[in-house]
């Protein structure tokens, strides 16, 4: 992925105030974009850590037609980024209308704007899940063709967003706009500050310096660090821009060697961080959660030539690296530039090859 694509665009970032719109809204203004920004309040402190001098950031809701449709309007983009979510599956059981209302609606409100757009837009990518697949909890790893249906709240709505794209794609916009979507695994990287989620609790216990509780250690997940996926939407979207007829659904994960168990996850961010850390087995009752979830990424691979560059060790070494700095109150702004410099040099190096 060669940045300088980015240079001078307008880009329209839904969601650019939590956890990967921080990470993708830092890359795009390094490589020139014009961004604009829509989302909530920062529920987290992950946002006002971060430089933003060339980010337009508006406070809004999804929900929210008139309000979005005015800022799009305002900003007239020709990329769209649809990151804006509620994003937890436990959060979902708490609260299933708000997860519906946000990820389907919110979809919809989205794409309405850009149906009624009467300027050229080049690409729109619509970021959803790895758990929006009926999860048979097999260990075959999901493909696109496979069947749509997440069994909770939150991988359901994911899933009726993913039709929403479809839909669209197929009789409301046509050709004249390349909607893509791309199903991501579970990400981690600094900055994530997120409750129920293994990275963040493991990164509070040790601050604290607790043992760790991991809730389901035997869970396999497709863990990434942050910048694998943000690489393969800023790819999909330089991609259909230049040729629209490639606009689909994608899958985006790890390499099949690193697809890992929380435990595992839980024990090599002990080995990395150190100074004793050391995780137990918590045995609490919560909803329903799937225990086995593998992603097949051939297609991206295949056809945009995208591949997952760090391993889930350099993940968590990344990861470790930046909370330190933050945990010794010093500016995370150089490590996420280093880092980002050092994973997009890989990138192109790897192209280059």
């Amino acid at each position: 992925m060669d940045l300088s694509w980015f240079e001078g665009k307008r880009v329209f970032i839904t969601g650019h105030t939590g956890f990967k719109g921080v990470w993708l809204s830092s890359i795009l203004q390094r490589a020139g974009a014009e961004v604009t920004g829509y989302a909530l309040a920062p529920t987290t402190p992950f946002f006002d850590l971060v430089n933003h001098d060339q980010l337009h950031s508006i406070i809004g809701d999804i929900r929210d037609l008139d309000h979005l449709s005015s800022a799009f309007r305002q900003f007239h983009p020709e990329i769209v980024f649809h990151l804006a979510a509620q994003p937890l599956v436990l959060e979902g059981y708490r609260d299933p209308a708000l997860t519906y209302e946000t990820n389907v609606m919110g979809t919809v409100n989205l794409l309405e704007c850009v149906r009624l757009a009467d300027w050229s837009i080049r690409s729109v990518i619509n970021v959803t899940t790895d758990k929006v697949y009926c999860n048979n909890e097999w260990e075959w790893p999901y493909r696109e063709i496979d069947t749509l249906n997440g069994h909770d709240p939150y991988s359901n709505s994911k899933s009726c967003s993913e039709l929403v794209t479809s839909c669209y794609r197929s009789s409301l916009v046509g050709s004249s706009v390349p909607l893509s979507t791309a199903r991501a695994g579970n990400v981690i990287g600094g900055g994530d500050f997120a409750d129920n989620r293994i990275i963040p609790d493991c990164i509070r216990a040790v601050a604290s310096n607790s043992v760790i509780s991991v809730r389901n250690p035997s869970s396999v997940r497709p863990y990434q660090h942050v910048l694998e996926p943000l690489s393969a939407y800023l790819s999909l979207a330089a991609a259909t821009s230049e040729d629209p007829t490639l606009a689909a659904a994608y899958n985006v994960g790890p390499r099949e060697s690193d697809f890992v168990t929380t435990g595992e996850l839980a024990s090599l961010f002990c080995h990395h961080w150190g100074d004793g850390a050391s995780w137990v087995h918590m045995d609490v009752h919560n909803p329903e959660e799937a225990r086995l979830l593998r992603l097949d990424s051939s297609l991206i691979s295949r056809v945009l030539g995208w591949h997952p560059l760090w391993s889930i060790s350099q993940a968590v070494m990344a990861t470790v690296d930046w909370t330190k700095v933050w945990l010794r109150g010093e500016d995370v702004n150089p490590v996420m530039d280093r880092q980002i410099d050092d994973y997009f040099t890989l990138s192109n190096d790897s192209c280059s090859a």
